[in-house]
């Protein structure tokens, strides 16, 4: 490999986190290297205490990883372990990887600044795209890292501002972004177009724009709680709706199937205390062979379509955004619950809003969904999503929904969080992305 085109390698592991991965990750590690068959655009592992997926995109190879410690120690144990961990899975690849974005999902919101020291002295200039998310992550830990990395011989890395990373491979420009979360206890429409007023101009020094975006993360604290007469959902409804009026979504990247909304995939999701965070990820390109697929599940009513009962301005986005590259198709998955046509389904049954939700990703991400919006020899299955995340209401619910979802995903890396959905009366949502090839006809 030519090393000097992939900028950015991990920084040196301390001494404490290199004992901390040693033993029985090391017997795991060891077993589990290997190529990806080129047959295969996904493969996945499981560790003690780690999931991840590889997987094949082009020239490079990315590796999605969901970790979770082991120990439940201080919070300066717990991230010591998981950085370890990640550098482990990251030595076994093929190549030099480097990681590009991280999500920490934080118990309590006071040990940010802890994180956030100790991830500047880990990294130095090479630190990924950071989001701090005030989720309790399910099962005890006081924390988890969902992060992704990237590798191969033509992937090139850029840091324009501290806050955006670009990843180009194969005349494709990846922008990821993230903002640190700021206070919205009060006037919600304000922060929100502040915070896209500030995305707006991150992209902007990475030459890229906010209609290029193709996903974006929203948290917001107390997201169901009262301001000025409505939800707090709402009012952030009402600010995306204003600055959505002057972004020409898709033009540029040209939209295909017969749905032209390209609004782009989104989660919005509730947070402990009062703040918003985001996130968002964009892409650059010329090549005449990538194009967005805007996706719409049949047997739900399109978010931007919601009747006003749900929100006096309606959510502005997509069920699923899919990025059709040449014979890879890429599929983000916006945040799905158990909803049809615009309802929300089987009212305080964890079991069955699990299901449903589940279902409603089965459906959209079909190839008889794919064909319906006009794209044949598309579509992937359950199987085919590289990485997930679940957010339950209510923590007493997490055994029965992740024994749902062992059954139904199978090794898809997923990670738990206790986070209140948009709805009051819905009680987990999921989210995540979807790798598959298609058919191309003659």
């Amino acid at each position: 490999m030519n090393k000097r085109r992939l900028s950015g390698a991990l920084a040196p592991a301390a001494d404490e986190s290199k004992a901390t991965a040693a033993g029985s990750w090391r017997a795991y590690t060891a077993t589990n290297s290997g190529s990806l068959p080129t047959n295969r655009v996904i493969r996945k592992r499981h560790g003690d205490g780690v999931a991840y997926a590889t997987i094949n995109l082009g020239s490079s190879t990315y590796v999605a990883l969901v970790v979770t410690p082991r120990v439940f120690g201080s919070i300066e144990e717990q991230l010591a372990e998981s950085l370890a961990i990640i550098e482990s899975v990251l030595k076994k690849q093929h190549g030099l990887h480097v990681l590009v974005s991280q999500t920490v999902f934080l118990k309590n919101p006071e040990n940010r600044s802890i994180c956030e020291r100790l991830l500047a002295a880990r990294y130095g200039r090479q630190l990924p795209v950071t989001t701090f998310v005030f989720q309790p992550p399910s099962g005890g830990a006081s924390m988890a890292i969902e992060a992704l990395s990237t590798g191969g011989e033509s992937v090139r890395i850029e840091r324009p501002h501290p806050q955006v990373l670009a990843v180009h491979h194969d005349g494709l420009r990846w922008i990821y972004c993230g903002l640190p979360p700021r206070p919205a206890a009060q006037d919600i429409y304000k922060s929100v177009i502040n915070g896209f007023g500030d995305m707006e101009e991150c992209l902007a020094v990475a030459g890229s724009a906010f209609d290029l975006i193709i996903r974006l993360w929203l948290y917001l604290g107390n997201i169901t709680g009262p301001t000025s007469g409505l939800e707090r959902y709402m009012e952030l409804n009402r600010a995306r709706t204003d600055f959505y009026l002057r972004i020409p979504f898709g033009r540029r990247l040209g939209v295909g199937g017969r749905e032209r909304i390209a609004f782009p995939a989104t989660t919005c999701i509730g947070a402990c205390g009062s703040n918003l965070a985001m996130s968002s990820l964009a892409l650059n390109t010329s090549r005449k062979d990538v194009f967005l697929l805007p996706l719409e599940n049949p047997r739900q009513t399109p978010s931007y379509h919601y009747p006003l009962v749900y929100s006096p301005e309606s959510p502005k986005f997509v069920r699923g955004m899919a990025v059709v590259i040449g014979r890879e198709v890429v599929t983000w998955l916006s945040g799905t619950a158990s909803i049809l046509n615009s309802e929300s389904q089987h009212i305080n049954d964890i079991r069955k809003q699990t299901e449903q939700a589940i279902n409603n990703i089965e459906q959209l991400i079909a190839p008889s969904n794919f064909e319906a919006h006009g794209l044949r020899g598309a579509g992937a299955k359950l199987a085919d999503i590289a990485q997930l995340r679940v957010h339950m209401k209510r923590p007493q619910d997490y055994l029965i929904c992740r024994d749902i979802c062992t059954q139904r995903f199978g090794k898809t890396p997923i990670i738990y969080t206790t986070a209140d959905v948009c709805r009051s009366n819905l009680l987990v949502e999921m989210e995540g992305v979807v790798f598959s090839r298609r058919a191309l006809e003659d």
